[in-house]
């Protein structure tokens, strides 16, 4: 007798590229998508707390990205040129 069948809703994917392959833009995006899935309420409590780990992830690499930014334009300032910063001799 085969298993039933039972339906999954719209949950973020573990398959999605890893922050550090993903550009600022991509990132936010797939926050933004995150957001409405569970602002949607159509989620189960599971699909719910998995997108929020990944919501999670993703807003920490959006925050980090623009603090980086923020850090290189204080650079450029300082300096009237814009050199790459690089976080860990900071």
């Amino acid at each position: 007798m085969p298993a039933p069948k039972t339906e999954k809703s719209a949950a973020p994917t573990s398959s999605s590229k890893p922050e550090s392959e993903q550009s600022y833009e991509q990132a936010f995006s797939e926050l933004e998508q995150i957001v409405a899935q569970m602002e949607s309420g159509q989620m189960s409590l599971e699909d719910s707390l998995t997108a929020y780990k990944r919501g999670n992830t993703l807003l920490e690499f959006c925050q980090k990205s623009l603090a980086d930014v923020e850090q290189q334009v204080k650079i450029l300032n300082e300096r009237q040129q814009l050199t790459p910063f690089n976080a860990e001799n900071e």
